[in-house]
């Protein structure tokens, strides 16, 4: 089965949230006017020599010689002062292959060429150079556990293995953001009555991380407290000491609800997160460590704060059903909610497979990345995506979608990039499950790339509350 022949937008009715995780499965100057004549300078010499004899006194008189003086250079006129100014400089840390900052002359005045002195022009308007548009690329992916299925394997072949293949699709990244499934610790005790319980060891996970670009994850999710609360303060003390930010959840609700701004690219961005999973028992409280439950009015709040302090803000949410590609009805709602409140992107983790994506008032939804490397053999989560995207002046401008393979009985935990008529099948996969929302999917050589132009006749999901809506069960 390749898991992605019968892709098809499900239907949109109630939903639930499951109690345990189900094992994964199939899935760029014009040119300057140059002066069109030469300066000629052209000497005009005459010559006159008159001799005078008067008596014993000879008056030689010499007319010497008389040269017409230089015209001036026919210079193009020179354009007027840009408007646009450079904005504050922000010191931040290049990534691996970044070029490192811009530097800006604080004029902005073209210099003149190499061994010419710039000739005193006191009434010549000052030329401003446009400013270089500011431009921030993140990956995204989706679910990252390296525990369960994976342990063995990954004990002997090590911890950066998984991403041996990828790796250079991470390297013009500024940012790369994953879902981190699954407490990183060696403590702790096993949720009781879990099912499914994962951890992956800490000194070997957190570093193999951030050695691979991972520079910020998400926690919020059904996994995060599957060690209680010893093994979620080791999981975010490994991952600050790799150097690796954290998002959706902490020692109470507000720091669970606390965004992380990373500055890159000329540009702040802010991650949110937010679970919609179960147990309830993991969701954080004013006195409790656990993640951040998606409260619609909690989510509002937290993108208008943050969209206050960051250029950009993404938001995750850990929601829907394991192994479907149908919508549940809160996922729309709470994904609109974001991107009114100001949110660019939404992505979507839990159900292992792609569902499909949608353009929003400017925003995109992604609202399943699939896997990425997780420790599990299941076959219907086969086929997966990294999501590309760029931003330029704060604004979202390119989508790409960039298929995998995740099928560990192939690829053994290590996602491999998918070509030819495998990346196709993948792209077409999505475009079927995203077209009843008006989005256009293209092919440019087995890399998908989003139209980003909302269609005025998108079908809208239903607006209607389910009556089993998670907002309304809860106190």
């Amino acid at each position: 089965m390749t898991g992605l022949d019968s892709l098809s937008c499900g239907g949109i009715s109630g939903y639930d949230y499951s109690h345990s995780m189900q094992a994964a499965q199939y899935f760029q100057r014009p040119p300057q006017a140059r002066a069109v004549g030469l300066n000629k300078t052209r000497a005009i010499s005459a010559t006159g020599l008159r001799l005078f004899v008067l008596g014993a006194t000879c008056v030689v008189a010499v007319a010497c010689t008389s040269v017409s003086p230089t015209q001036p250079d026919e210079r193009a006129p020179q354009p007027p002062p840009a408007t646009e100014t450079l904005p504050p400089a922000t010191t931040t840390e290049a990534p691996r292959d970044e070029p490192g900052p811009v530097i800006a002359t604080p004029s902005g005045e073209a210099a003149p060429p190499a061994g010419e002195a710039a000739p005193p022009q006191p009434n010549a308007p000052k030329v401003t150079a446009p400013p270089p548009a500011r431009e921030l690329r993140i990956s995204a992916v989706g679910d990252i556990m390296l525990g369960g299925s994976a342990a063995p394997e990954l004990a002997k072949l090590g911890y950066d293995y998984p991403f041996a293949e990828v790796r250079r699709v991470f390297q013009e990244s500024h940012v790369v953001f994953g879902n981190l499934e699954g407490p990183l610790t060696d403590a702790g005790l096993p949720e009781p009555g879990k099912r499914y319980v994962f951890r992956s060891p800490p000194a070997r996970v957190a570093p193999a991380l951030a050695a691979v670009g991972f520079n910020v994850v998400a926690l919020a999710n059904n996994h995060t407290m599957d060690y209680g609360v010893e093994g979620l303060r080791q999981t975010m003390a490994a991952l600050q000491s790799a150097g690796i930010q954290f998002v959706g959840a902490g020692e109470n609700l507000r720091k669970a609800r606390d965004p992380v701004i990373i500055k890159a690219g000329g540009h702040s961005v802010a991650f949110l997160a937010y679970s919609l999973t179960f147990p309830e028992n993991f969701w954080a409280r004013n006195d409790r460590a656990g993640t951040a439950f998606g409260h619609r009015e909690h989510i509002r709040a937290d993108v208008t704060a943050a969209r206050e302090r960051a250029d950009v803000v993404i938001v995750s949410f850990h929601w829907g059903r394991e192994i479907t590609t149908a919508l549940r009805a809160y996922q729309p709602q709470l994904a609109r909610t974001a991107i009114d409140a100001g949110a660019s992107v939404v992505l979507g983790h839990h159900p292992h497979i792609l569902q499909a994506i949608e353009l929003y008032k400017g925003g995109v939804i992604l609202y399943s990345l699939g896997n990425f490397a997780f420790g599990s053999y299941s076959r219907n989560a086969s086929r997966s995506m990294i999501a590309q995207l760029k931003i330029q002046n704060a604004r979202l401008i390119e989508v790409k979608l960039v298929p995998i393979n995740v099928n560990n009985i192939e690829v053994v935990f290590q996602p491999r990039l998918l070509y030819a008529d495998d990346a196709n099948e993948v792209i077409e996969g999505l475009r079927r499950l995203s077209e009843p929302l008006g989005t256009i999917i293209t092919n440019h050589k087995g890399v998908g790339l989003v139209v980003l132009k909302e269609n005025k006749g998108q079908r809208r999901l239903s607006k209607k509350n389910d009556a089993r809506d998670i907002h309304n069960i809860l106190p």
